[in-house]
């Protein structure tokens, strides 16, 4: 990279920093929850309802998050929620460790971290172009995505040798103890002032958002997109993808296979440094095409080396996407709205997710596995078809390409 690149800049430094410990902690979390639930009860309905509890309480937290975020000062707001989390999660650690746990109590603390996760988000993602100039936004989201990758990388695997060592409550320690470090970073940040908004109530906020959401039609025609193409990958990968591995190659296997849609996001991050397309975000939206490559490969060749390939094409796409996706909406979106954009497009995109999941596997004993993931494909496909042959996405123009886009439809 040149010598004007993000790492120049201070607060991006910090911002990279506090990003990434969170996820190596938020990495070994999953994993450390999901023994410790199952080594209190053994019921994989009780691991269920602990994690549903925080899925459901962050997307309906998501909205209020948005409008926190826009309107207190961002780094600030994510010191309190790193320290809350850092709270919540060395709780769940301490009950756990003690041999005090109960799955109401995990119920509650998972809802409380949710909750803070759902005022976090927004926040964290729209923080990015306080930190760095407009030209430097795509390098800029490829560092973060990187660190969230090696992060993730790292926390799984080391987590995972952690748990079995020592018991996962040691694990929820280590989650605690990141997010604990992450605030220390993000206190460091030393952001521009932001301009004093207009006291207003939180319902008019949320409508203000709404409009700056519903103005841009690239904006809610992706977000679109991803309702459809999140719950059909996600049922494909997360629901089908297990069974079909137990059936074939194995379990160990499938643990690679996922591995490699890791390296594939690595080495979309690492292009995404280097090459600057004019109509990135039209670009990203038509790659992701080839999410529907590892749900055929799952449908067609279920064998560890189509998989694998299947599987880093299909992170590949993903990450050049989400790099050019970030970008945008930080270049084109008012920064005293971006949060409440970011929340909305974090609802739009994820809430059909449970319904995919909770969808497939019945429809797969009625029909078969095969059928069913192919049908999942072609929704990726169908969604991405519908989405890549709309003028307003591919009239999206990179800042440092050109001048930002002339109209809003």
């Amino acid at each position: 990279m040149s010598g004007r690149g993000p790492l120049r800049h201070a607060a991006f430094g910090w911002l990279l920093a506090a990003r990434t410990t969170s996820i190596v902690g938020n990495s070994v979390a999953p994993i450390a929850l999901a023994f410790a639930v199952l080594d209190l009860t053994g019921s994989a309905a009780d691991l269920g309802l602990v994690v549903a509890a925080r899925s459901i309480t962050n997307v309906a937290v998501l909205l209020f998050g948005g409008v926190l975020a826009d309107r207190l000062p961002r780094n600030l707001l994510l010191v309190g929620t790193s320290v809350a989390a850092a709270l919540t999660q060395g709780a769940v650690a301490a009950l756990v460790v003690t041999g005090s746990a109960t799955v109401p109590a995990l119920v509650v603390l998972s809802i409380l971290n949710g909750a803070v996760a759902g005022v976090s988000l927004p926040a964290s993602a729209a923080l990015v172009p306080d930190t760095v100039p407009p030209d430097q936004l795509r390098p800029a989201n490829a560092l973060l995505r990187l660190g969230l990758n090696g992060g993730t990388i790292l926390g799984a695997s080391a987590g995972g040798i952690l748990i079995a060592s020592v018991g996962p409550g040691w694990g929820l320690a280590v989650d605690a103890a990141a997010f604990a470090a992450a605030a220390v970073f993000f206190s460091r940040l030393r952001l521009p002032e932001r301009a004093a908004a207009p006291r207003t109530s939180m319902i008019a906020d949320l409508r203000e958002g709404w409009r700056e959401f519903t103005s841009r039609s690239w904006v809610w025609i992706v977000v679109l997109q991803f309702a459809v193409l999140n719950a059909a990958f996600t049922g494909a990968v997360a629901v089908l993808g297990p069974v079909v591995a137990d059936e074939t190659i194995g379990r160990s296997a499938w643990g690679f296979v996922i591995g490699a849609q890791t390296l594939g996001l690595a080495l979309g991050a690492v292009v995404a440094l280097r090459w600057r397309p004019r109509r990135a975000l039209g670009i990203g939206v038509a790659a992701m095409a080839f999410a529907a490559v590892p749900v055929a490969t799952l449908a067609a060749a279920p064998v560890v080396p189509v998989l694998l390939v299947g599987f880093a094409l299909g992170g590949f796409a993903i990450e050049l996407f989400a790099i050019a996706w970030d970008q945008s909406l930080q270049s084109h979106i008012p920064r005293d709205a971006l949060s409440r954009v970011y929340s909305y497009d974090m609802v739009g995109s994820f809430i059909a997710v449970p319904l995919g999941e909770a969808v497939v596997g019945p429809a797969a004993h009625a029909v078969g596995t095969t059928p069913v993931l192919w049908t999942c494909a072609a929704l990726v496909v169908a969604a991405t078809l519908v989405a890549a042959s709309t003028r307003s996405v591919w009239r999206v123009v990179a800042p440092e390409s050109g001048p930002a886009e002339t109209a809003s439809a």
